[in-house]
C-alpha cells in the first residue's frame, strides 16, 4: 500500500512510454512536478530497452517492464496509464490493489463489464484510492465557463445540440495492430476519438435518456466501424446529433448547443482556448447580458496539465475525481448504447445494458457482419 505523506509531492508512476505519454502525459508531469505536486519516480513498458531510454531521457529513477514488480518496489501514489485500452482493467485493477490512485487514457476500457470491474476494485472508504479518466476537456475555462452558465440557468433552458469529431486516418494509422480491432482498441471512432467531444456534451448538457445510432464502415478494412453518426435525448427534453468520423479531410472538433436565450458554439480540433468559444445572444438579450457572458476570465486550455491539476487537488483532499466512477461511466455507456442501436435498430435507452446483455462485454454485442470472425465461428461451434 502507498503511504503518501501530507503534502509531499505525488509519487507518480507511468505505465506505457509510447507517444500519449511524450506527448501529453510526461510535459503535464513535469510542470506540476516544478510546482512541487507529483514526483515521477517509475516508468514501466514492456519493452525494456524502450523504457530504459524513456526514463534515462526523463530523469526517471526506476525503469521496469513489470507492473507489479513497479508497484511493490516504487510504492506509488498515483499510476497514469498510457497504454492500449485491452490492458486498462487489469493494469488498473492492480494499482488499485496496491492503494494507488488511477489516471487512465481514454478509452478507459473496451466494455462496461471492465469499467465495472475496476470501479468495484477501488478500496476507498470514501477517500479513495479511485480510478479516473482521462477526459481532458472538460478541464478547460471555455467549459468551466459555458457549464456553469448552463448550470445556472442564465442561457435558458438547452434546447438542440450538435457534437462532431470529424476527423481523417489513413490505412497507415491503421497499420498498428491494435487499431481497428474490437479486441484491442474497444471500437472505432465513437470510442477512440469521437469519446472526448461526447464527453465534453455529457458534461454541459447533463444525464442523457435514449439513443438512436448508425454505424458503417465505408473506407477502412477494419473490425471495427469508420463513421457513426447518433440521435440523442437527454433528460431536461433536449435532443442531440452526434457524428464521428475518420474519413473527414477537413478535420474539425465542434459542439453547439442552442438554448432559449444564446447559442453557445466551440470549434477546434485537439484542444481549445477561450477564443474558441462563441456566444450568439438571442433577440432581445441586453448586450450588457451578453457581454458578461463573453466573459471568460483568465484563458487555460483545454489539456491533460488542466486535468492533472484538479486531479492531483482531490487525490490531496481525498474526494472523488469528477471523471471517477460514475462520471466516467456515463460516457462509456453512451457509446456503448450507440453501437447497440446502431447495430440492433433499436432505440437504447440509459440503464438498459446490463450483465447479460451481449453488449455489455464487448461492443460489437456479436452482431452479424460486425463480431470478430472468430467470434462468429466459435458460436457457430458452440
Amino acid at each position: 500500500m502507498s503511504s503518501h505523506v501530507p503534502n509531499a509531492p505525488l509519487r507518480t508512476a507511468v505505465v506505457g512510454t509510447g507517444s500519449i505519454a511524450r506527448s501529453s502525459h510526461l510535459p503535464a508531469l513535469r510542470k506540476l512536478a516544478a510546482e512541487g505536486e507529483v514526483e515521477v519516480v517509475a516508468a514501466v513498458d514492456v519493452d525494456g530497452p524502450a523504457v530504459r531510454a524513456f526514463a534515462e531521457e526523463f530523469g526517471i529513477p526506476q525503469a521496469s517492464t513489470d507492473l507489479d514488480t513497479m508497484l511493490t518496489e516504487a510504492r506509488p501514489d498515483l499510476v497514469v496509464l498510457c497504454t492500449p485500452p485491452a490492458v486498462h482493467r487489469e493494469q488498473a485493477v492492480a494499482a488499485l490493489a496496491a492503494g494507488a490512485w488511477v489516471w487512465c487514457e481514454k478509452p478507459p476500457c473496451p466494455s462496461l463489464a471492465d469499467y465495472d470491474t475496476v470501479e468495484a476494485a477501488e478500496q476507498g472508504d470514501g477517500a479513495g484510492p479511485y480510478a479516473s479518466v482521462v477526459f481532458q476537456h472538460r478541464f478547460g475555462s471555455g467549459a468551466r465557463h459555458v457549464r456553469a452558465l448552463l448550470r445556472g440557468g442564465a442561457l435558458g433552458r438547452p434546447l438542440v445540440a450538435h457534437c462532431q469529431t470529424t476527423w481523417y486516418r489513413n490505412q497507415a494509422y491503421y497499420a498498428v495492430p491494435w487499431r481497428g480491432r474490437w479486441a484491442t482498441e474497444g471500437g472505432g471512432p465513437a470510442m477512440g476519438h469521437g469519446i472526448h467531444q461526447t464527453d465534453l456534451l455529457l458534461d454541459l448538457m447533463g444525464p442523457w435518456t435514449e439513443v438512436r445510432g448508425m454505424a458503417a464502415r465505408l473506407v477502412h478494412d477494419v473490425e471495427t466501424e469508420d463513421v457513426s453518426t447518433a440521435l440523442v435525448r437527454f433528460s431536461d427534453g433536449a435532443v442531440a446529433t452526434l457524428v464521428n468520423s475518420v474519413l473527414s479531410p477537413d478535420e474539425v472538433s465542434r459542439i453547439r448547443i442552442d438554448c432559449e436565450l444564446a447559442t453557445v458554439e466551440l470549434t477546434h480540433l485537439y484542444g481549445y482556448r477561450n477564443a474558441d468559444w462563441r456566444i450568439t445572444p438571442a433577440p432581445g438579450v441586453p448586450e450588457e447580458t451578453a457581454a458578461a457572458w463573453r466573459d471568460f476570465g483568465a484563458d487555460e486550455p483545454s489539456s491533460h496539465q488542466a486535468q492533472l491539476r484538479v486531479l492531483v487537488d482531490d487525490i490531496r483532499s481525498g474526494r472523488r475525481h469528477s471523471t471517477s466512477g460514475a462520471g466516467g461511466r456515463r460516457t462509456l455507456e453512451l457509446i456503448t448504447a450507440l453501437y447497440k442501436s446502431a447495430f440492433t435498430g433499436t432505440t437504447v435507452r440509459a440503464g438498459d445494458i446490463g450483465p447479460g446483455d451481449p453488449y455489455y462485454t464487448e461492443l460489437h454485442g456479436g452482431a452479424p457482419g460486425w463480431a470478430p470472425a472468430v467470434t462468429r465461428e466459435e458460436e457457430v461451434q458452440a
